[in-house]
């Protein structure tokens, strides 16, 4: 795809007061629109609940955009999610990206509007400007073989051999020495119970 056909939408989410308390979402997504690429910019209440997902796919849908930046909390907790939305409307998961205005703006500057605002505003540009450089990506499905090996004849090889095979995998024992056992074959009795060791 050339950069003459992006479509890039922004979704800029308040968070309740976690973001909007300390910055100004409006201006950051007044902003966002006069970015290059950028057909749309959007505020929300709470962009992760169900009404902010079904704005985005929406969007998505009418505006046929190709790109997605939700400028919201960090990737950790709401990624999933918003990969899931945009997947959803038919978009590559991919082809979504995350400002995180929540924990690097808002909460790092609560007594500075004017700062955080405009740290808000660099921080959208910064992740259009990335979002505009994804490419699809489909996920690889490899069959993974249910076989193991185990390297290593001691007692804990042993034991892994054992809970391994018990779980359903076939195991592979490999032991450089002529007998299993490691260490504990080589003793005579083990403490405290002075049993044999074998």
């Amino acid at each position: 795809m050339n950069d003459d056909g992006l479509r890039v939408g922004v979704f800029v989410c308040e968070c309740g007061k976690n973001i909007a308390g300390s910055l100004d979402c409006q201006k950051v997504s007044d902003y966002a629109a006069t970015l290059p690429d950028v057909v749309c910019s959007v505020v929300n209440k709470y962009t992760c609940a169900e009404p902010g997902q079904q704005e985005i796919k929406r969007h998505i849908k009418e505006q046929n955009l190709n790109r997605v930046v939700v400028a919201s909390c960090t990737p950790r907790m709401h990624e999933p999610t918003f990969r899931n939305c945009v997947s959803e409307a038919g978009l590559n998961p991919y082809l979504m990206e995350m400002a995180n205005i929540r924990e690097h703006v808002s909460w790092a500057h609560l007594n500075d509007w004017d700062a955080a605002t405009q740290k808000a505003m660099d921080t959208v540009r910064i992740s259009v400007a990335r979002a505009k450089l994804l490419r699809p990506q489909e996920e690889a499905r490899i069959p993974v073989m249910r076989e193991v090996l185990v390297i290593g004849g001691g007692v804990a090889g042993i034991q892994s051999a054992l809970d391994l095979a018990d779980a359903g995998y076939q195991v592979h024992l490999v032991e450089k020495e002529a007998s299993v056992g490691g260490i504990m074959a080589a003793l005579d009795k083990t403490y405290p119970t002075m049993d044999c060791s074998i």
